[in-house]
C-alpha cells in the first residue's frame, strides 16, 4: 500500500491545456491530483485560482495564514513499517501536535500505536478504509470508504468518528469534496511534501530534514509518511531548528478555527 501523492510535488505541477505550465493539477474528465511547485525561500505555494475556487467553495485546507510563522505536522499511516513510534516519542519530547491520516488496515495492523497517538493528543484524520481512487467511487462508495474506517476507529480507540480527511494519492474531484462536506468531513490537503514513501529507498535524514527546512513557510501545512526511517530521524531536528526560526507548531484544530476567522481556543 505504498503512497504516491503525485509527481507534481516534485518539481512542477500538471498541463492540462495548451499553454499552461505550472497548473496546480493533472486532470482526466473529472480527476484532479493535487501537487504544485515546491515552496521556497519562505513563500507559500499557490494553487491557482481555478483549484483555490474549488477547495474554497468546499471548505478544503492546504496553508496557513502567509504573515504567521506557524506550521502544522501531518503523517500519512498506510502501514506500520515501524518508525512510527520513534515519530511519537519525538513529537512528545518537543510538546508538538500531530494529525495522522489513517487507513482501516493501519487501525487493524497498528491498533497499539493508533490508541498511542489517541492518548498523547494527536488528532485522527480519515484516509479512507481501503485507500481507492475516491474520485472513481459513486457516492455511495465514497461514503462506505469513510464511515466503515470511522467504524473501526470507534472499536479500536473509542473515538466516534472522524471530521478530517484526506483522499489516497491526493486524487479528488468536486463530487469528493461535496460528498465529504455533506457527511461532516473536510478535506486537508497540504502545502510541504516530498518523496518520502518509499520504504526500501531511504535517503537519509538530511535528504529529510533539508526538504522540510527549504519548504517552510509561513502557515505550512506538512505532510510526511512514518515507512521511511529518513522522517523519523529528521523529525527532531527539524521541529528544533523550525522554533529556532521563530515558527511554532499548532494543530488543524487551530487552523480551521483560524480559517473560519475564530478565536482559537487552544492559544
Amino acid at each position: 500500500m505504498v503512497e504516491e501523492h503525485g509527481p507534481g510535488i516534485l518539481m512542477a505541477a500538471f498541463i492540462i491545456v495548451v499553454g499552461i505550465l505550472f497548473n496546480p493539477f493533472a486532470a482526466k474528465a473529472e480527476e484532479f491530483h493535487w501537487g504544485f511547485k515546491k515552496a521556497s525561500n519562505g513563500v507559500p505555494p499557490n494553487a491557482g485560482p481555478a483549484l483555490e475556487s474549488m477547495l474554497d467553495k468546499h471548505g478544503a485546507i492546504y496553508k496557513g495564514k502567509p504573515d504567521e510563522k506557524i506550521a502544522y505536522l501531518t503523517f500519512d499511516n498506510g502501514y506500520e513499517n515501524g518508525y512510527t513510534e520513534k515519530i511519537l516519542d519525538a513529537l512528545k519530547k518537543e510538546e508538538v501536535p500531530a494529525t495522522f491520516f489513517l487507513t482501516g488496515h493501519y487501525l487493524k495492523s497498528a491498533a497499539p500505536l493508533v490508541q498511542r497517538m489517541v492518548k498523547e493528543g494527536h488528532g485522527i484524520g480519515n484516509h479512507s478504509y481501503g485507500h481507492p481512487n475516491m474520485a472513481n467511487l459513486s457516492e455511495e462508495r465514497m461514503e462506505e470508504e469513510w464511515k466503515k474506517f470511522d467504524e473501526l476507529l470507534y472499536q479500536t480507540t473509542g473515538v466516534e468518528r472522524t471530521v478530517y480527511t484526506r483522499p489516497p494519492e491526493g486524487i479528488f474531484n468536486d463530487d469528493v469534496l461535496r460528498k465529504g462536506n455533506e457527511l461532516g468531513y473536510r478535506h486537508i490537503f497540504w502545502s510541504v511534501a516530498f518523496i518520502d514513501w518509499h520504504a526500501n529507498k531511504p535517503r537519509g535524514r538530511y535528504y529529510a530534514y533539508n526538504e522540510l527546512m527549504n519548504q517552510l513557510h509561513p502557515g505550512a501545512l506538512i505532510l510526511m509518511h512514518t515507512v521511511s526511517p529518513d522522517n523519523a530521524e529528521a523529525l527532531p531536528d527539524f521541529i528544533r531548528d523550525a522554533k529556532k526560526s521563530g515558527y511554532e507548531f499548532r494543530s488543524l484544530d487551530d487552523l480551521v478555527l483560524e480559517y473560519e476567522n475564530v478565536n482559537s481556543i487552544l492559544r
